[in-house]
């Protein structure tokens, strides 16, 4: 159970993490929030993760992963374009969605960019929208410094798992989501929890979009103190997640 609680003292955040002098460097990662406006309101398209996967295995989670060299190329360098390249190859991979436009893309390695050549297309970044970014705390063995982006799903192709990282699939309302994860059915570790927390805020496409275009992004790297009662995270107020200090309620896995 994700909740805000009252502040806890700054000396005991300042001896949280371990003290760790040389953390793991973080992995640049792209995550995608593929939205849809469903009967009974806004969807978001979310995968379960392989049991046998080390990060968040059996979890309930939004596709994604990390930015690869051939992101690079295809964005021609630019770094800030290279996470939206990531996105939107992790969204064909991992759902079958292409956000793509024509257009002659850079040569590079791997299928993504041989499809996009085979078919003359370009990513198109433009149908992105900044959502959110979080860093791993530095006490974490494995970390990520992942964007989150949020993309509509083209009405004319369909979203589905790969069979293979992902085992199954579902689009589901945010709040139902976060239901299932307070109800213990789901498994959904907190930085999903917390921006499937802002996302439900929107009821349609086109809100969750202006919502977040309407303020900047703010970086959430969260400093973590194991309790008794478990383990805390702070994160900053400025990123727009009704609070400062809460209870995670999962492993640290993020």
């Amino acid at each position: 159970m994700v909740k805000a609680s009252t502040r806890l003292a700054p000396g005991a955040w300042a001896r949280c993490n371990g003290g760790m002098s040389n953390p793991v460097p973080a992995r640049l990662a792209s995550t995608v929030l593929l939205l849809r406006d469903g009967d009974d309101g806004l969807e978001v398209f979310m995968v379960v993760r392989h049991h046998q996967i080390d990060f968040a295995s059996g979890a309930l989670v939004f596709p994604g992963g990390r930015v690869e060299d051939s992101d690079t190329v295809l964005a021609g360098g630019d770094a800030g374009v290279a996470l939206r390249v990531a996105a939107i190859r992790e969204t064909w991979e991992e759902c079958g969605i292409l956000l793509a436009a024509p257009g002659t893309p850079v040569r590079a390695e791997g299928p993504f960019a041989a499809m996009l050549a085979e078919r003359a297309l370009v990513p198109d970044c433009t149908c992105l929208a900044h959502f959110a970014h979080w860093i791993t705390p530095v006490a974490v063995p494995k970390r990520f410094d992942t964007h989150f982006f949020l993309a509509a799903a083209p009405a004319d192709q369909a979203a589905l798992h790969d069979g293979h990282e992902a085992v199954d699939s579902v689009w589901i309302r945010p709040a139902d989501a976060l239901a299932e994860a307070l109800a213990g059915t789901k498994k959904v570790v907190f930085p999903t929890r917390m921006n499937l927390t802002k996302l439900a805020r929107s009821t349609s496409v086109a809100e969750a979009f202006a919502a977040a275009r309407a303020k900047p992004v703010v970086t959430v790297q969260p400093i973590q103190r194991d309790t008794p009662e478990g383990r805390w995270l702070r994160i900053p107020i400025e990123a727009d997640y009704d609070g400062e200090d809460f209870l995670a309620g999962d492993p640290p896995s993020m």
